[in-house]
């Protein structure tokens, strides 16, 4: 099959959750026996508009990073390419309306790959991209529901959660150092403050506790540790690599999940299959509840949803009744490879459907 990914940034140019979604599932398909192409902004240096890097061939559409230049020239890039399918995120909203007229013509399927909207996307936008997509792979029923009333039908809508590396899991060491963690981007949506009350609450009892992430709400959120008299027992470490942070949390015997916004809660999946007891904040923006509510989470699971800071102390307080595990073998249905199985599944499906047409 030939895939070509439209993507104007790419991991070398910006990371972001859904960038790194669509980097693994590139590689991922590049490995096997699909060709890819990636349709982005140029990001390498020279006059040469094609580069290939890792069995990944990347072809520049325009190189200034203008949405009105890449959205212009797309089209052209798409009849050059004529590929088995088209696969583009939902925001830029404009990417997506310049490339179906295109995919029509050429009879190419397009697969929108929804992760979140973006503050300058409007109603009018998002409904047009759910309106107009041929299939749309969403990580979460919290974000299918969200879709849905955008327009899109639910039959065109695909949930594909979010994966992990459970060899890497499996393989790697344990750093007992911490016994409760958070892992989150620490930018406006993290929500900390939950975590680090809770544990002022805490504050008479023995624990150590890690916070990983780097972001521009980091300082604060130091800050707040240090006023509520907690930042002695709370270590942040910062940005680490899958391996380090995979190690720490083996070690660690509850994660805290209390981010605002989460199209899918991927730090604490990561966190489960590390055997970690997981609670959950409900945040109305965040699908955390479909890994640890009682009616979606995996056989084993162990964990809950709180309200309140107050509520998430508790359950810490409770959760130390529970015996300490560095895996759950459960969790590997999640591995990154069944995610290319499911993406291909659905790719599959659209050309079928299209042909029908």
């Amino acid at each position: 099959m030939r895939v070509a990914f439209v993507s104007m940034y790419t991991l070398h140019t910006r990371d972001t959750p859904a960038i790194r979604r669509r980097t693994r599932l590139i590689d991922l398909l590049a490995q096997s026996s699909h060709e890819v192409i990636v349709l982005c902004s140029q990001w390498w240096d020279g006059d040469h508009p094609e580069f290939e890097q890792e069995g990944i061939n990347y072809r520049a559409v325009e190189s200034e990073f203008s949405r009105g230049r890449f959205a212009a020239k797309l089209p052209f890039a798409l009849r050059k390419e004529s590929p088995d399918i088209v696969h583009i995120p939902n925001t830029p909203a404009r990417l997506a309306r310049a490339a179906k007229p295109t995919c029509r013509l050429l009879r190419i399927p397009m697969v929108v790959n929804w992760w979140a909207e973006e503050p300058d996307d409007s109603n009018s936008d998002c409904k047009s991209v759910a309106s107009n997509a041929d299939r749309i792979v969403v990580p979460s029923e919290t974000v299918k529901t969200t879709v849905r009333e955008y327009g899109a039908a639910e039959s065109e809508v695909t949930v594909i959660p979010e994966g992990l590396n459970f060899s890497m899991i499996e393989s790697a060491p344990v750093k007992d150092e911490f016994d409760l963690v958070y892992s989150r981007h620490l930018d406006e949506h993290a929500n900390v403050e939950t975590f680090l009350l809770a544990l002022a609450e805490l504050r008479e009892q023995e624990w150590s506790a890690a916070v990983i992430g780097d972001g521009p709400s980091k300082a604060d959120i130091e800050r707040t540790a240090r006023d509520l008299r907690i930042r002695d027992q709370v270590t942040f470490l910062g940005k680490l690599t899958d391996k380090k942070r995979v190690a720490v949390l083996k070690g660690a015997h509850v994660f805290a999940q209390t981010a605002e916004r989460e199209p899918f809660a991927t730090n604490l999946l990561w966190a489960l299959g590390c055997g970690c007891v997981g609670i959950a904040e409900y945040q109305v923006e965040s699908a955390a509840h479909e890994l640890v509510e009682e009616k979606s989470r995996l056989p084993g699971t162990r964990g809950n949803m709180v309200s309140d800071s107050q509520e998430l102390a508790d359950e810490i307080v409770a959760a130390s009744g529970l015996d300490h595990r560095t895996s759950d073998d459960e969790y590997e249905q999640y591995d990154y490879s069944k995610m290319q199985e499911q993406y291909v599944t659905c790719y599959r499906g659209a050309i079928n459907d299209f042909g029908l047409f």
